[in-house]
């Protein structure tokens, strides 16, 4: 066979196994074979491995890009359409699908799972999906695909335009709230959604905090003028999320749906969802590097720069947190790691300044910081050069959370894999004798933010070449891919586990 491009001589791993001295072979985009010595004709492109690891591009299906809105700190009930173009751009304080999806190629990541999102009074999720895909169409470095945002499930959406949602626009998952006043959604509303989504098969993440805890906390903490960045995390002790965790586990299992908690940080959280799991109920857990990587003593920085690091829910204090995370991502509670890339720039009145804008100055109001960090360029090697080469975890388990798993999860059914019929999307790392470990600074990466929470961290690899479909779009720490050779992915139903026809009564949907 005829090949356009064949890696040689790589170390390929999967979330199970692992091929010394392989080659592969692509074809349209796509891999043919896998396996020692494939032959090159003339006309083929021949990258040499030295050896080196050589796994799937990464999967991040949990990324913020181009959203003209902050939820923790807008009051916005009404979608701005956009028709393609973003609102003021020179004060956009966030990444677009340009800035954003350049740095995820820069640090090995081949698709990215987005948000389009619906606002409290909008009467449909139609006119938000359409406008999200101009906001995207020829701008995107990588492949990309939408979740949607729910927060006003009326009977219409989630009766009528859910069906659409699956069928006309190949969105086959929604994200809900349990938090943040703009946005959360009563016990009763996340029973409908779930109701129709078990029908339809689609997948529903959860952001599980308990917002009645947070406001009261909060509310307390200004009367003692605790409000530094660092009380963000205060007002926010590990059970708001472990509460919030179990109830929505009760929830889907009440309705026998599957369920993904996003964005994991605690141990007592993990532990509901590791129990449900040992019950064999379709509980899916997803966690972020800085719940890895990072404590709270972040926060504690300066007056007022601990803000860079404020997150919702916070990166925590104890360390037994970090390592009931790690404990997770190792006995398989942790289906997925993301990055929920959702940052705003530091030095700017409408980004993370903001929360200097209602007194008690030095320090601020924490309650006014827009939440979220960026890390779409270092989700991947963060894990790669944290976990995999400090033993922490194994190649395949890397492998498995960041792009295996997302992939079946999300039904993205040519992606996260090795294999003959998937996409061609690598990452080739450097050989380990030839790489030079270096301490990250923000002018390494290539997003639009002016600050990276893990600023100083050594690494001691980095994606080699990052390749899409079968073209090289990173190498040797350049982006060499052209904006818009992206394409949106329609997915199908996720590819794992779902419904088991258990119920706790005599009702049934």
């Amino acid at each position: 066979m005829d090949f356009d491009l064949v890696i040689r001589n790589g170390t390929v791993v999967s979330a199970s196994d692992i091929w010394e001295s392989c080659d592969i072979g692509i074809k349209d985009g796509t891999i043919v074979a896998v396996g020692p010595r494939l032959p090159a004709t003339a006309g083929a492109q021949v990258i040499d491995a030295e050896g080196a690891f050589i796994t799937p591009g990464g999967v991040d299906t949990h990324v913020h890009l181009s959203q003209v809105y902050e939820a923790a700190t807008h009051g916005m009930d009404h979608s701005v359409i956009t028709n393609g173009v973003i609102p003021d751009p020179e004060n956009y304080v966030a990444d677009t699908f340009d800035t954003g999806t350049r740095s995820a190629v820069a640090g090995g990541t081949t698709t990215v799972v987005t948000f389009a999102s619906q606002m409290k009074k909008d009467e449909s999720i139609i006119p938000v999906i359409e406008d999200y895909h101009k906001l995207a169409k020829g701008q995107s470095y990588c492949d990309y695909a939408f979740h949607v945002i729910i927060t006003n499930p009326t009977p219409q959406i989630v009766e009528d335009e859910f069906p659409r949602m699956v069928d006309e626009y190949g969105i086959t998952s929604v994200k809900l709230y349990m938090t943040y006043k703009p946005m959360k959604l009563r016990d009763y509303q996340i029973l409908d959604i779930m109701y129709s989504a078990r029908k339809l098969g689609i997948t529903t993440m959860v952001h599980a905090e308990n917002t009645d805890i947070i406001e009261w906390m909060t509310q307390h903490l200004e009367e003692k003028m605790m409000t530094h960045p660092y009380h963000h995390g205060t007002s926010r002790p590990p059970i708001v999320e472990a509460e919030a965790t179990n109830r929505v586990i009760c929830l889907a299992e009440l309705m026998d749906t599957p369920i993904l908690l996003v964005h994991i940080s605690g141990g007592p959280a993990t532990k509901h969802i590791r129990d449900a799991q040992t019950r064999l109920l379709p509980i899916y857990g997803e966690t972020c590097p800085q719940y890895m990587f990072l404590l709270a003593d972040s926060m504690r920085k300066g007056d007022f720069e601990g803000a860079k690091c404020v997150c919702s829910p916070p990166i925590r204090e104890d360390k037994s947190d970090q390592d009931a995370i790690w404990a997770g991502i190792k006995n398989g509670t942790f289906t997925v790691v993301s990055s929920d890339h959702a940052p705003t720039k530091y030095n700017h009145p409408r980004g993370k300044q903001l929360g200097l804008q209602h007194g008690n100055l030095p320090h601020g109001k924490f309650r006014f910081i827009p939440n979220g960090l960026p890390g779409v360029e270092t989700r991947v090697p963060l894990l790669f050069s944290g976990g995999v080469l400090s033993g922490r975890i194994s190649p395949q388990k890397f492998v498995e959370v960041t792009s295996t798993n997302p992939a079946k999860l999300y039904g993205l059914k040519k992606k996260g894999c090795i294999g003959p019929g998937f996409d061609a999307d690598l990452v080739i790392w450097y050989p380990q004798a030839k790489f030079k470990p270096f301490k990250l600074t923000n002018e390494m990466l290539h997003h639009a933010i002016d600050y990276t929470p893990f600023e100083g961290i050594e690494f001691n690899n980095w994606p080699r070449y990052t390749i899409i479909r079968g073209k090289v779009v990173f190498s040797h720490g350049e982006v060499v891919g052209e904006m818009g050779y992206g394409q949106f992915i329609r997915r199908e139903k996720s590819l794992l586990p779902g419904p088991r026809d258990v119920w706790l009564s005599e009702w049934r949907p």
